[in-house]
């Protein structure tokens, strides 16, 4: 699939409410793929790394995982590796999580907008939505944390929902209700206690949720 030249992925527009979403271990199962990239670097680069343990720390940017791995003067030249390697290894090996396709149709079915922001980069963010097919209206990729408020609050977003407590944080930043899944590398526990204002099991609670949130 072409890549494209900004932020926007067609979808259809809606008016009022606009969601944002995260991608990884939120809309997207990446851990298959991502597990494969790092299987490639270690066989090309001889050096051991613990796939399991990387798949569990979805979420930070990808020169902090690298680190954990690579001397600091390596990981600018590993975290290109890895992004030649990931449109051809991980997007194929990335399948939707689950209740990802009905959360995004609940929006559109209150007339909203659905925003991903991700703090994969912007091409491989926009491969893997459109990989999935996943019907969004804006895409931006290579964010993470609070630095995620900015796009969310240009887009107007009134929820984020995001796996990791860094996705607590890009809710608080953009002045926007932070919404939780616990299917990433934290639990409903940990995501309650670190002021999630919502946390569901998984997506397939969201639609009901939100529900009462646009009525409210």
């Amino acid at each position: 699939m072409p890549d494209l030249p900004s932020s926007e992925i067609p979808g259809r527009d809606g008016a009022g409410l606009a969601v944002g979403f995260d991608l990884d271990l939120t809309l997207a199962d990446t851990r298959a793929g991502i597990s494969a990239v790092y299987a490639a670097i270690a066989a090309e680069t001889g050096v051991p790394i613990d796939t399991d343990l990387v798949v569990r720390r979805i979420g930070p940017p990808l020169e902090e995982e690298l680190a954990y791995w690579f001397p600091s003067g390596e990981v600018p030249a590993m975290a290109a590796r890895y992004r030649a390697l990931y449109a051809d290894i991980a997007v194929p090996a990335t399948v939707v999580m689950p209740g990802a396709v009905a959360a995004l149709e609940a929006v559109r079915a209150r007339g909203g907008r659905v925003i991903v922001v991700s703090g994969k980069n912007q091409a491989d963010t926009e491969r893997t939505v459109r990989y999935l097919g996943l019907g969004v209206d804006a895409v931006v990729g290579g964010l993470f944390g609070s630095d995620k408020g900015a796009a969310l609050r240009e887009h107007g977003a009134r929820a984020y929902i995001g796996d990791h407590t860094g996705d607590v944080d890009a809710a608080r930043a953009a002045a926007a209700v932070a919404v939780a899944v616990a299917t990433g590398s934290f639990d409903s526990a940990a995501l309650t206690a670190y002021g999630a204002d919502v946390v569901l099991p998984d997506l397939l609670a969201f639609p009901e949720w939100l529900g009462d949130f646009a009525a409210a």
